[in-house]
């Protein structure tokens, strides 16, 4: 009944070092709770499409199960940089808990310097980003709710491609784990999921 969506980031996949990092601990540590990790498409709205379809499959999974358990399925997410930005979307919408590693929080101001086409290179994937894909990003951008503390949010200072403080704006400090230094990949992020495990799964 428990199900974690880990949502990668920009020009990533399934085959993510953080992804791969975070299957094994649950795996091991949590046989009691599914992940899913879908392959996120170079184009947002696609991307939604894909989560807002494995969101519902597991609904329609569990509710064909309620026989053995009548609980309803607890569902959250990691996601990770443009994945980060993507679980606040479904977080808010589906009321859900998110945990992110160094989250875009304004990807459509970003998105102008990678306009034209791109290869992702753990998939081969071929897409191209236009004025429509920041525009469909800029729709995704979703105001949180701070005092429901939905969410825990992990940063390192010395992320060269976001900057944290924007993170700290969105979620509030009190929401936040600011560590000095570090990169983008957020070093030693399979230590934090003990604790990523216990926030998103209490009792678990």
């Amino acid at each position: 009944m428990n199900h974690l969506i880990y949502l990668h980031g920009f020009l990533s996949s399934p085959a993510s070092q953080k992804a791969q990092q975070a299957k094994r601990f649950f795996s091991s540590q949590h046989p009691d709770i599914t992940v899913h990790i879908p392959t996120l498409l170079g184009d947002p709205d696609s991307a939604v499409t894909t989560v807002s379809a494995l969101f519902q499959s597991i609904h329609t999974l569990e509710s064909e199960n309620k026989s053995v358990n009548q609980d309803t399925p607890h569902i959250a997410f990691i996601g990770s940089s443009m994945g980060g930005f993507l679980s606040t979307y479904f977080a808010e919408k589906f009321n859900c808990k998110a945990a992110l590693i160094n989250p875009a929080v304004r990807p459509f101001d970003l998105m102008a310097s990678y306009l034209g086409s791109h290869i992702n290179p753990y998939t081969g994937e071929e897409f191209e980003i236009t004025p429509a894909t920041i525009q469909s990003l800029r729709n995704l951008d979703t105001p949180i709710s701070r005092d429901l503390e939905r969410y825990m949010v992990f940063l390192q200072t010395g992320d060269e491609t976001l900057d944290y403080k924007l993170a700290v704006e969105k979620y509030g400090s009190s929401l936040c784990n600011i560590e000095q230094g570090g990169d983008h990949s957020y070093v030693g992020f399979e230590n934090k999921l003990p604790q990523i495990a216990r926030f998103l799964f209490p009792r678990s």
